[in-house]
């Protein structure tokens, strides 16, 4: 019966070969309104005045209703659920942990450790700020660390600017430690089987340190002894009362029971053939499932309602839009033509230097393009590309293996997440904290943050550049 009705449900959608097909508008040529779709999408996207989650559906759609897609069911075919799955779960777990207070916590504790001195409430908010960044998320931890921020330095009256700078930076380079940590790694980890949470940990959290130590040398060149607070000021951030911020200890408990399980379930889950979106869901359902318990049925239906309605669906959806656009440039054939381009300039009299060539060239182009626009849509539309490069190499007898191809994607990890620095849209975390900085009258200018940061940028490239180097290519 059950697997009667889960026929039925795929008939009705449209399983990618059956249902009602779509025929392309006009008898115009696929591959030409895919490109169109997808030029105009980002453009769109690029110039902040919309929500980029709108103009992704609105895009997803116009791919289906122009005929590259021969049915709806070949465009939901396209959404990486896995990718949809881990998000979804993580930010539930987050947005029950958050009620706790203990991420307020950790920044009035992280103030008061350096006795509220500004470059270190800089240097430690900094480090939480990495450190949440690779157990979370970066979109999450700024969520939260950034309005904390806001009021330390409000107390401190200080600017806010040099303290928001560092921790957008610092959020998408302690992302790039882990699997979890920023969006383009979970589209990697989510769509190259052969990579899991702990080829993160091996392969690309070791750099991390000394990225976050190199970028904090030039932050302190630009404002270590320009930030001064009087005596009075300290004094009131001293007086905050960090155990006050726990508001329910007993929530605390449950969701670092919860999360700590989680993070185990990323480790072990890959070689027993468990997704990371899985693990994520099933947390959040255990949490959900926890935080309910005692409380009324009443209780339990609002605060459920709650907890879903403090998931980021923009960014969901965002998503799940990007993956329905960036499929109908791969079904339409522009992703094999863009994989043709990436083989020619790869080619070579051996597979050694062909790894070299794509490695450098995939993490400079990615860190660049990722200054340029968000680092999710590029990931998004370079991973199936890379894919199709390593086939044609194959079929030209051209083979990777798998640790040349690894490498491949370790630059590209390095090179996209590294990159979201580059400027203000590089990132989406980097846009939540201007959207916070705005809201409480402190806007970050775009060319003032593009000065400060492409640099820096540029630095932490050209050491990944001579790690990726050094342990893969040599």
């Amino acid at each position: 019966m059950i697997t009667t009705l889960a026929n039925t449900l795929l008939t009705a959608v449209g399983d990618g070969d059956g249902g009602h097909k779509v025929d392309p508008i006009f008898g115009w040529d696929p591959l030409w309104i895919a490109g169109v779709i997808f030029v105009l999408t980002y453009g769109i996207i690029m110039t902040e005045k919309y929500n980029r989650a709108v103009i992704a559906m609105l895009g997803a759609g116009l791919m289906v209703l122009f005929g590259v897609y021969p049915n709806q069911g070949a465009a939901v075919a396209g959404i990486d659920w896995n990718t949809i799955g881990l998000l979804t779960g993580m930010m539930v777990i987050v947005a029950i942990t958050r009620r706790s207070g203990v991420f307020q916590f950790l920044a009035i504790w992280s103030a008061k450790k350096v006795n509220a001195r500004p470059w270190g409430i800089l240097v430690m908010l900094s480090i939480v700020t990495a450190i949440l960044s690779a157990l979370l998320d970066n979109v999450t931890t700024v969520l939260l660390i950034a309005p904390v921020t806001l009021l330390i330095t409000e107390e401190l009256e200080i600017p806010p600017y040099p303290f928001l700078f560092a921790e957008i930076l610092f959020s998408n380079i302690g992302g790039a430690a882990t699997l979890i940590g920023d969006p383009p790694n979970i589209l990697i980890g989510s769509q190259v089987e052969t990579i899991s949470f702990n080829s993160f940990l091996i392969h690309i959290a070791p750099i991390v340190p000394l990225v976050a130590i190199a970028t904090m040398f030039p932050i302190w060149l630009m404002w270590g002894k320009k930030l001064k607070a009087s005596e009075e000021a300290m004094a009131r951030v001293m007086n905050f009362k960090e155990r006050d911020a726990i508001t329910n200890v007993t929530l605390l408990k449950k969701s670092l029971t919860v999360l700590a399980l989680v993070l185990a379930g990323f480790m072990v889950g890959h070689p027993m053939g468990i997704e990371p979106a899985s693990v994520a869901m099933f947390g959040g359902a255990l949490l959900l499932l926890l935080d309910n318990l005692p409380r009324t049925p009443e209780e339990k239906s609002e605060n459920v309602h709650h907890t879903f309605g403090e998931v980021e669906w923009v960014t969901i959806f965002f998503f799940v839009g990007l993956f329905v656009i960036v499929h109908g440039l791969e079904h339409a054939g522009a992703l094999d033509l863009l994989a043709t381009q990436v083989v020619d300039f790869a080619n070579a009299a051996d597979t050694e230097t062909i790894t070299m060539r794509l490695s450098l060239a995939v993490m400079w182009v990615s860190a660049i393009a990722s200054a340029i626009v968000d680092n999710i849509p590029f990931v998004a539309t370079m991973i199936p590309t890379l894919k199709a490069a390593f086939e044609q190499l194959a079929s030209n007898e051209q083979t990777l293996s798998l640790a040349q191809q690894h490498a491949v994607w370790w630059s590209l990890s390095l090179g996209a997440c590294f990159g979201g620095n580059g400027s203000l849209i590089g990132a989406s975390a980097n846009l939540i904290v201007a959207g916070f900085a705005e809201r409480a009258g402190q806007p970050i200018r775009f060319l003032t943050f593009l000065k400060h940061a492409f640099p820096l940028m540029i630095m932490s490239v050209a050491i990944a550049t001579v790690y990726v180097y050094l342990r893969y290519l040599v």
